[in-house]
């Protein structure tokens, strides 16, 4: 079995570097994968795989059933959505939709789970049991397309025993995978801070409140909350990637800041203590920092955290 799986895998590899080319260069955002939902259903229906298509709008579920069907139900998953980003690599297969590309590696798993369902499929008759497939939309964004699915029901009929999932990892060398025991992801969430000033013009800088400088202190304080309030034991990660000003310019202090970042660990209690502490603390500096002018307009939102 072993020795034909193999053997199907390296016939079918060229096909499958062509789906993930084709992925590649059509790459759409997360909960807007219609295009990738009708291709890999179109994939399965050149296979006469049975699928739905349409689960959590753009997901697809296959089922590969072999001998014995209801004996054990194993489920595979792979995401499909990509990123805003803007490649800049030059290939061939380069995306062709500008500031979008599948910079996380989900044409990969796409494509990868294609010539899997592929070979199972081909070789249904040699194993019992049943292997659902699972193409999931949305899971760059929150809420997150895996939480969508299972409301739909994608966990039952039939209902998975166990349920394996894949990520590419580069500096693996290819041909090689990795596996450790225990907890391997983080969980992930998402920050968003607006913090709301007085602008004005910059050669005036007493006569405003200054969101920018408000955000800087915010951004340096909060890493205080991972070096000074987390267990070292714990791993936690924040990282803010986006700042964006409502108006402003080099002579011209905006009248406000929107902050995205991410947060993640692996400790649920320690995760609940410090999304209170990063709230807390951000208020904080908005307020003080406000407080240096009479006409204080400071303030800071914090959406509910997402998680």
């Amino acid at each position: 079995m072993k020795e034909r799986i193999q053997e199907l895998a390296r016939q079918y590899y060229p096909n499958s570097i062509e789906q993930r080319r084709y992925l590649h260069q059509h790459p759409e955002l997360s909960f807007e994968e219609v295009q990738t939902g009708r291709y890999i259903a179109a994939r399965l229906q050149e296979l006469g795989i049975e699928h739905r298509h349409g689960v959590a709008e753009n997901g697809v579920v296959a089922l590969i059933k072999g001998r014995n069907p209801k004996k054990k139900v194993v489920a595979l998953r792979a995401d499909m959505d990509a990123l805003p980003i803007q490649e800049t690599n030059q290939v061939a297969y380069k995306s062709q939709r500008a500031g979008i590309m599948h910079a996380c590696g989900h044409d990969v798993h796409t494509a990868s789970l294609l010539g899997t369902a592929r070979i199972l499929h081909e070789l249904r008759d040699r194993f019992e049991g049943t292997v659902k497939c699972i193409f999931q939309p949305g899971e760059e964004k929150l809420p997150g397309g895996a939480s969508i699915m299972i409301k739909e029901g994608v966990l039952e009929r039939p209902k998975p025993v166990s349920i394996f999932g894949q990520h590419v990892h580069p500096p693996l060398r290819a041909g090689l995978i990795g596996l450790k025991p225990g907890i391997y992801m983080a969980s992930s969430d998402e920050i968003y801070v607006t913090v709301k000033g007085k602008g004005g013009h910059g050669a005036m800088p007493q006569e405003c409140i200054d969101p920018v400088v408000i955000t800087a202190q915010i951004i340096v304080a909060l890493q205080q909350i991972i070096s000074r309030y987390a267990d070292p034991a714990i791993p936690s990660v924040l990282t803010f990637g986006k700042i964006n000003t409502t108006g402003g310019a080099t002579n011209i202090i905006p009248n406000e800041v929107k902050l995205e970042g991410t947060f993640r660990t692996m400790h649920e209690k320690w995760r609940s203590e410090a999304h209170k502490r990063m709230k807390k603390m951000a208020e904080s500096i908005a307020k003080s920092m406000g407080r240096l002018f009479r006409t204080s307009h400071a303030g800071l939102f914090l959406p509910p955290w997402h998680g």
